[in-house]
């Protein structure tokens, strides 16, 4: 949701995420995403931010390499509702160009089997008027966040995506266009000990007649919390599917981890259980804050 743009406590965020799955069968899944934002305060406010990034995805799948390459820009307004941060929510927009696209020459079809071979110079009795697309894409989205009692963070975030309703065809018509997708994320974390912090997630996505709901659960160990330096550990359930275990290391600035998908689906017969592992890493920059020379009376000596 591009209403997440600039949440962060620093300057400039930077990260990437890289992703394999199902490599068990031969149609594996490989998606590689980066990212990079700023956030700032603008000219007509003290109070409030705004933040701007950019977002990089690339998809490939299966025997043609059906993939997918896609570039949006974000920009997110923050309003802090109370002096102090503790309550705020933020209205966010992202703009995107999109590629996707096989590689014709790398399918084959049955009516290419000759009956003994398949044999290339057959005609394949399929026809494409392209094999290549490429689309705009408008997402919105907003976060709203309360810390009570500095203990307590509460998050909700919503996401609207594909409000423009792309087109994706390779026969030449306007008939097969891109689901409008909601998402919902409700979020709470709080510290159970000195050193222990539990997070408890939950997120409901819907695109056309799909649903997917995936709650989550993790522990946050503390090896110094001045530092920020701790291991995190957790699971999370894709209903019907998958269970995910996850962990995790932060230290200052640095934000990593991965994950592993178990797989529980009746995919089971072509996957044997293993799903997908994703890794990923966030870094925080900030500037050193600016040097104000102290000033002194100098006394006077007669």
């Amino acid at each position: 949701s591009p209403g997440f743009t600039g949440l962060f406590d620093g300057d400039y965020r930077a990260g990437a995420l890289f992703r394999s799955q199902w490599n068990s069968v031969p149609v594996a899944y490989s998606t590689f995403s980066m990212h990079g934002e700023t956030r700032f305060k603008p000219d007509l406010s003290k109070q409030h931010l705004m933040g701007v990034g950019l977002v990089f995805n690339s998809d490939k799948a299966g025997d043609a390499n059906y993939g997918s390459n896609q570039l949006y820009l974000n920009a997110n307004y923050i309003f802090m509702l109370k002096p102090d941060s503790s309550l705020f929510v933020t209205a966010g927009l992202n703009i995107g160009w999109c590629a996707v696209g096989f590689n014709y020459d790398k399918m084959t079809f049955d009516s290419q089997f000759n009956g003994f071979a398949w044999d290339k110079t057959l005609p394949s009795g399929e026809s494409f008027s392209r094999t290549r697309r490429n689309y705009a894409d408008v997402s919105a989205g907003s976060v709203l966040q309360y810390i009570y009692a500095k203990h307590h963070r509460f998050t909700y975030g919503l996401g609207l995506h594909h409000i423009s309703r792309p087109v994706i065809t390779y026969q030449g018509n306007d008939l097969s266009r891109l689901d409008f997708k909601l998402t919902n994320l409700v979020g709470y974390s709080t510290d159970i000990g000195a050193r222990t912090d539990i997070i408890v997630e939950a997120l409901l996505n819907n695109q056309g007649k799909n649903y997917e709901l995936i709650p989550h659960v993790s522990l946050k160990y503390y090896y110094d919390r001045s530092i920020n330096q701790a291991i995190l550990g957790g699971l999370c359930l894709r209903a019907r599917d998958a269970v995910v275990c996850r962990v995790g290391y932060h230290y200052k600035s640095l934000q990593s981890g991965m994950s592993y998908d178990i797989n529980v689906s009746k995919f089971i017969a072509a996957t044997n259980r293993r799903g997908a592992f994703e890794i990923f890493v966030n870094y925080i920059f900030r500037k050193p804050p600016p040097f104000k020379a102290k000033k002194r009376a100098c006394p006077v000596f007669m």
